[in-house]
């Protein structure tokens, strides 16, 4: 099986070599790995105290964003070691300011594995919730080298709990500690006889609230909004736009909507501009009048979303109909109640919100219009979903602190 995992990592090379041919973002991946080995030793003074993080992308930096810069605060002799295994993790994170390397992981081969390790020399590893690396976690243990990972989830689908996959579980178990999400990964580890897991919950939640705190007011917003109720549509995709714009189509006055594409292209915002049939106008080049006169507000741009969430009352949150949710911690943070597709099952928090009544799944144009009504035409079902969204955020906040404490005790 370690055979045909190896194998199955050079084919998944080969295909990108093959993508990187059309696909920008594959040539990034490719590109990103040239002379990699020769840039870790001209860039990197043997002798260093090195931890090192790794996060396959920007959403899981984000999660773990928190713990570094804790770590930063309390330990400022070590040096910040970041690897990316996406370029949309490392093309807008590689000049984090609290990191002192930023990096691409090399493709996880046993050579590979041995040379990063060997040139970095790290004092410890962080992996971030689903990075099971199996030849860089092999070669870890083999060079004594303490690794955590936090953030985590499990579920007895993974390969590590079936019956042909003891030999994955055995990398698992080189972890020095696993700090998990949620009760149901806790359990299956303490099932498969793991002594070192520490329910510590996500991390993420701790980010969302730092996001918001120091999130800016947008003047634009302010002028837009006219003391409407307003919906925002973040992240938004093909799929989720085929029920959210002929629902804006068919509103009243009284409602106001903000969209902001997952992918902010010249196709993307086009296809949006010609769905709607009410007034609309771009965050970037609206007037003072345009704003206050528009019904829709289309983001064509990068960054605003985590301010914007300020000025809601409701949010969708696309992907649920194509890859998987985007972050409902977001716009929870602010005390939106969240709706979002049917392919949320691998998200704790999206459990979690639906359990409580702070979040509603929906499969359908219908179920949207049902869901997204009874919000708005029932003030005081608003205000109850809207304290349990915040509320959530808030309560659980601080399994950042509870792991750097564990790491580094006083």
């Amino acid at each position: 099986m370690k055979l045909l995992y190896n194998l199955g990592i050079w084919g998944y090379y080969l295909l990108l070599r093959i993508a990187s041919i059309r696909n920008k973002k594959a040539q990034s991946w490719i590109d990103g790995r040239k002379d990699i080995f020769i840039r870790l030793k001209e860039t990197i003074t043997p002798g260093e105290l090195i931890l090192w993080f790794h996060a396959s992308s920007l959403g899981e930096f984000e999660q773990g964003r928190p713990v570094i810069e804790a770590i930063r605060a309390l330990s400022p002799e070590y040096k910040i070691l970041l690897t990316f295994f996406s370029p949309s993790g490392y093309e807008l994170r590689k000049d984090y300011q609290y990191a002192d390397y930023v990096f691409y992981l090399p493709l996880d081969t046993p050579r590979n594995a041995a040379r990063f390790i060997e040139i970095v020399q790290p004092q410890k590893v962080f992996f971030i919730k689903y990075e099971f690396w199996y030849n860089f976690l092999t070669q870890l243990k083999k060079a004594d080298v303490p690794t955590y990972i936090f953030s985590a989830l499990f579920r007895p689908s993974q390969i590590f709990f079936k019956p042909w996959g003891k030999w994955y579980l055995r990398a698992i178990q080189t972890f020095e500690q696993i700090f998990v999400q949620n009760q149901e990964s806790y359990d299956l580890l303490i099932k498969f006889n793991f002594n070192n897991v520490s329910l510590s919950g996500d991390t993420r939640l701790d980010r969302v609230g730092q996001i918001a705190d120091a999130s800016p007011r947008l003047e634009k917003l302010g002028i837009f909004c006219q003391g409407k109720k307003i919906i925002i549509a973040g992240s938004t995709w093909l799929e989720d736009e085929a029920f959210l714009i002929p629902y804006i189509n068919q509103q009243s006055e009284g409602v106001k909507f903000v969209i902001a594409p997952h992918e902010v292209t010249p196709e993307s915002l086009d296809r949006i501009a010609k769905a709607l049939e009410k007034s609309f106008v771009y965050y970037s080049t609206a007037t003072d009048s345009e704003l206050a006169k528009a019904t829709v507000l289309i983001v064509d741009g990068y960054g605003y979303l985590n301010s914007i969430y300020r000025y809601g009352h409701i949010a969708y949150v696309g992907g649920g109909f194509t890859s998987g949710i985007h972050s409902i911690l977001e716009p929870a943070v602010f005390g939106l109640p969240v709706l979002f597709g049917p392919d949320y099952h691998k998200f704790q928090e999206a459990h979690d919100m639906l359990f409580i009544g702070a979040a509603s799944c929906i499969s359908n144009s219908d179920e949207f219009k049902i869901q997204m009504d009874s919000y708005l035409f029932d003030p005081d079902k608003l205000k109850v979903a809207s304290a349990k969204a915040s509320g959530y955020v808030y309560k659980n906040r601080g399994a950042s602190s509870a792991i750097v404490n564990f790491l580094f005790p006083a």
